[in-house]
């Protein structure tokens, strides 16, 4: 069974330690840890401390011993997803699968076609669908959510950009990796990516390609072409 994870400013030295704060209740009161058992502590920022539960103190105080830290490096390719925006009830979820999938950076995309538009007041939920999916999956480095709309930004200096598209000629399965070590995938809304954003895309270098026979939707099929990239590179590489 795999360590149950907890977000801390900073993930501490070996030694006694005390987990307090929201983190600490939700350990105490929610996970209701018991003595003995083996946690991670997380910064977000690929810092992982794995400490056992040495005894609880009220309701939000949980002490343990760190007997290990490490810091975890960026999988090989990095992978930025560019997401046009789903429909209002399914970002959170679509922001949970990327963090799943091991996304790198996500940025909200309002493309032409999105039914939903931005608002400055989903940037918390996005960040807040992030660390909970992060502590769910386990990961010691979060998913960073850039400003919406910053694709100049995000395709500066990426080794290879693919646009997910029905109409593409070319697989993804056939994309050779080699070499790459920074990856942008663009992920289209609902109603598919419009001429107009293909061509600019390609004039940028874009590749697109074709995720598979089946047209998934918008909120699952950047996870599925995560997971095809993991299997393909070494991001998914799990040492023995």
């Amino acid at each position: 069974m795999t360590a149950a994870t907890f977000v801390v400013d900073g993930a501490p030295a070996p030694g006694p330690f005390v987990l307090t704060g929201p983190e600490g209740r939700h350990a105490v009161t929610v996970k209701r840890m018991a003595i003995g058992e083996t946690v991670w502590l997380v910064d977000g920022h690929g810092s992982r401390s794995t400490a056992t539960v040495t005894r609880a103190e009220g309701k939000d105080n949980l002490h343990v011993e760190v007997t290990d830290r490490v810091e975890l490096p960026p999988a090989t390719p990095t992978v930025t997803v560019i997401q046009a925006l789903p429909k209002s009830d399914r970002q959170e979820l679509t922001v949970d699968l990327l963090t799943q999938g091991g996304a790198d950076v996500i940025v909200p995309w309002e493309a032409e076609r999105c039914i939903a538009k931005w608002q400055p007041k989903k940037a918390a939920k996005w960040e807040n669908a992030a660390v909970a999916a992060a502590k769910q999956s386990r990961r010691a480095r979060f998913p960073h959510i850039m400003k919406p709309n910053a694709l100049d930004e995000a395709l500066d200096g990426a080794d290879l950009v693919l646009v997910l598209h029905e109409e593409a000629a070319r697989p993804l399965s056939a994309v050779d990796f080699s070499g790459v070590k920074s990856v942008v995938l663009i992920v289209g809304p609902e109603g598919g990516l419009s001429p107009a954003e293909v061509e600019r895309f390609t004039e940028a270098g874009a590749h697109p390609v074709l995720l598979g026979p089946e047209v998934l939707r918008t909120a699952t099929a950047g996870f599925a072409a995560l997971a095809a990239i993991g299997v393909k590179t070494s991001r998914w590489l799990v040492e023995s």
